[in-house]
């Protein structure tokens, strides 16, 4: 029989080895606080396309929203944009969520980086170190320090992910085209964008984020990993540490009757780094008018009692305190609003989010704040003790966890009003045009980035026409790599071109810098036989020379056709520069027809040929491979500009087409390009060139002090149609109302071309307006070469 094992005595534990393992067993079980930095950002997972779980079954996503011209537009412009952010709110039934986003944070770069002219070790270099240093200047002037972003994130609840998605999917195509509406520009975005705007929002610092999806099976890390500061710190009252940063947020107490449309944009022109945030949650429409209904009652109950106290004390009843009248008056207009127009009732949560190197700068960007909330008759309070759930809330996740909240209807909500001006400040190889007059922010743009890059400049004389086009040719040659040609009628530009290292071609009969109208390459059209297009410009520079009204006959235009077949054929079959056509060798084509109509082409050719006019009957002797090239044709006289003109342009169509085999492109800057559109002829050859310079890479510029007569060509449309870009100084008065109907500017648009100062105008570049100011610093290298003021260039001479 087998004996029963002693059982061994139950050890006894002592008090603290009772404490230690409770303390083991506490920390097992978790208290339910966050104890890593992963823990206190609240959402569960980030999905690709975008779409972020939160806890249970809560999803969002964000949308970003480009500025709109809101403080630029006239009253009825912004009435509209009013009335549309009406419709864009009573858009979202109250299970969506939606959360408005404001940011303005340190951009963290250096401006030099921004600006991309850098030293090369030429005779350019104290010019690009003059160009830097006005640049920075300029920079410092405005906050172009501060990146201004806006976003709408949106929340909803679904079973799972496929039903978010749907759900979504019809949502982000609503909020798209009530963004469209308004005329700002929106794009959703995807999983790595909105995990970019975290990691911005939580290293406030500065920090290059590093992400990519395959990245995550390998590392075994989760996407907070990725966005994570290296530390929070919430254990006092009213501030927070993020980082090695401090941090506070505050609410907003709307304690105004009535708002003012501009307190948003008070708020987020401030220095430091700020973030706005708005919940808005809408209220079913049965319960909304269910609360007002309730409180008209309980202040008409409370009107019976004061009545009633009024009558036993000896009163009249109908004197009521004044608190109690407005409310009920108020009361009853909230229910007619309600019951009888297209409003809605709304819970919003103000978030105002400061984060700062110190202490110090925290508690006076936050006391800024605060004294904008003042002026408008709002209180901005320390969330005390909700510092971390404060944080989360302003993160663009559509999280709300600050259950302060005030009731607004639609158009009282409205007021707040997202947008201010649009700004264009872009990178690659943006350049400067001058500072956004509202903001006071730098004009950075890249034209090459728009659809069509062809640009016209208008300004009476003395507005800073040339000057602009100067400075636009300085930062092209100290930034890129394209070349540019200048078609220069009055000898403004030759100072300037030879300073950066340019040619300057001087076309008159007593030059020797011969260019030859007939030149060709082989890339001339982008068809197989490059005659097509170089037959087109010489039947526009014959019909040119001749005068004529009607235009050439159909039998003049075949025998041009056959003369310019017959010359090229040498050419073609053994390209040599010997071998090139000249005037001399069209001309002999012509009478070799001994045809009437030939020889009266070829009479009209004589003056180009054997008379006075010879020097056009020459091959091309200067070189015009140098990236800056400025013709000269102020000697050609006022008959014979336009064929100068027309010659030009056919020089730079050369050019264009060489650049395009390398990729290069070439900037072409026309000078009184009202004179290329009152002739039939040229004004046809410059449309064409407007319409296909973009598809090779080229990028024409006509600067006219005279648009009424640029607006009478009947080829101004296709010009129009065709130039993104339009830099508009002062207007005559004539002028500027032919312009206000033809580009549709507003009477408060108009007021920055009207008597304005030199450099400053309006600018239009794609579908944004811009008032914009150029005051160039004078006591500079560079503002001596710009400068076409008879007085200045005066100066300089007898100084020279």
């Amino acid at each position: 029989m087998r004996e029963k094992a002693e059982r061994p005595a139950k050890r006894k534990l002592t008090r603290n080895q009772r404490k230690q393992i409770e303390a083991v067993i506490r920390q097992a079980k978790g208290d339910g606080k966050a104890h890593t930095v992963q823990d206190s950002i609240p959402f569960q997972n980030m999905f690709p396309d975008g779409l972020c779980r939160l806890e249970g079954g809560t999803f969002s996503k964000t949308i970003a929203f480009e500025d709109v011209n809101y403080r630029l537009a006239g009253p009825e412009d912004q009435r509209s944009i009013f009335e549309s952010l009406c419709d864009f709110y009573n858009g979202y039934d109250p299970s969506i969520g939606v959360q408005v986003t404001l940011d303005s944070r340190s951009g963290g770069s250096a401006a030099d980086e921004m600006f991309g002219i850098t030293r090369q070790g030429n005779d350019l270099d104290p010019i690009r170190d003059e160009a830097v240093d006005i640049l920075r200047m300029q920079y410092k002037r405005g906050n172009n320090g501060y990146v201004k972003t806006k976003y709408v994130t949106l929340t909803i609840e679904a079973e799972n992910l496929p039903a978010a998605r749907a759900r979504f999917a019809r949502i982000e195509t609503d909020t798209l085209n009530r963004f469209k509406v308004m005329g700002a520009a929106a794009h959703v975005l995807d999983g790595k964008e909105r995990l970019e705007l975290l990691y911005n929002i939580l290293h406030p610092e500065g920090g290059q984020f590093a992400f990519e999806w395959d990245w995550l099976p390998a590392s075994g890390l989760s996407v907070k990993d990725f966005i994570s500061p290296s530390s929070f710190h919430f254990g006092e009252t009213r501030t927070f540490r993020i980082g090695r940063r401090y941090g506070a947020v505050s609410f907003l107490q709307i304690l105004a009757p009535e708002m003012h449309d501009r307190i948003l944009t008070d708020f987020m022109e401030a220095d430091g780094n700020i973030m706005v945030t708005m919940h808005i949650r809408g209220i079913n429409q049965n319960e909304a008018i269910k609360m007002v209904k309730r409180k008209i009652t309980d202040l008409d109950a409370m009107k019976i009692q004061e009545q009633k106290r009024a009558v036993r004390s000896g009163y009249d009843m109908d004197i009521l305190p004044s608190d109690l009248s407005t409310y009920g008056g108020a009361a009853k207009d909230l229910l007619t609003d309600l019951q009888s127009r297209n409003e809605r009732m709304f819970n919003m949560t103000f978030l105002v989010l400061h984060t700062a190197e110190t202490r110090q700068k925290l508690e006076i960007a936050v006391s800024q704040a605060a004294s904008v909330a003042q002026t408008y008759n709002c209180l901005l309070t320390r969330l005390d003790f909700q510092q971390e759930d404060g944080l989360m809330s302003s993160l663009p996740l559509g999280l709300n966890c600050i259950k302060i909240e005030r009731s607004l209807t639609t158009s009282a909500l409205a007021v707040f009003v997202p947008f201010v001006t649009q700004e264009v400040f872009m990178g690659g190889d943006a350049m400067y045009y001058g500072l956004n007059a509202l903001s006071n922010n730098m004009i950075l743009l890249d034209r090459k980035q728009s659809r069509c890059p062809n640009g016209l400049v208008f300004g009476t004389p003395g507005s800073g026409k040339s000057m602009s086009c100067k400075r636009e040719i300085t930062f092209i040659m100290l930034m890129t790599q394209d070349n540019v040609i200048i078609c220069d009628p009055e000898d403004e530009y030759s100072p300037l071109v030879k300073r950066l290292g340019g040619q300057v071609i001087r076309l008159s009969p007593s030059s020797t810098d011969y260019v030859n109208p007939l030149d060709i390459n082989l890339n001339y059209s982008e068809e197989e036989n490059p005659l097509a297009l170089k037959s087109d410009f010489v039947l526009s520079f014959c019909e040119l020379i001749m005068g004529s009204k009607t235009g050439l006959e159909a039998i003049e235009k075949t025998v041009i056709d056959r003369a310019v077949q017959m010359i090229y054929q040498p050419y073609f079959a053994d390209p040599r520069a010997e071998n090139m056509p000249i005037l001399g060798d069209l001309m002999n084509a012509l009478l070799s027809q001994h045809i009437p109509e030939a020889d009266r082409v070829a009479q009209a050719l004589d003056l180009y040929v054997n008379g006075s006019l010879n020097f056009f009957n020459h091959r091309t002797t200067v070189d015009i491979s140098n990236r800056l090239i400025c013709f000269d044709i102020k000697g050609l006289g006022k008959n014979l500009k336009k064929p100068g003109m027309l010659i030009v342009q056919d020089a730079v169509w050369n050019t264009v087409t060489i650049n395009r085999a390398i990729g290069r492109s070439t900037w072409y800057f026309v000078d009184e390009f009202h004179l290329l559109l009152k002739e039939e002829q040229t004004a046809a050859y410059s449309a064409e060139i407007w319409k296909r310079f973009r598809k090779w890479g080229g990028i024409p510029t006509g600067a006219t002090q005279n648009p009424k007569d640029l607006l009478s060509s009947p080829e101004i449309e296709n010009i129009l149609e065709n130039s993104d870009f339009i830099y508009m100084l002062n207007q005559a008065a004539g002028d500027r109302k032919i312009l206000a109907e033809r580009l549709n500017i507003s009477s408060e648009q108009l007021a920055y071309v009207t008597n304005s100062e030199p450099g400053h105008g309006l600018l239009f570049f794609n579908n944004v307006i811009l008032p914009f100011a150029d005051d160039f610093p004078k006591d500079t290298e560079l503002y001596k070469l710009l400068t076409t003021k008879p007085s200045e260039v005066e100066h300089e001479e007898r100084m020279g």
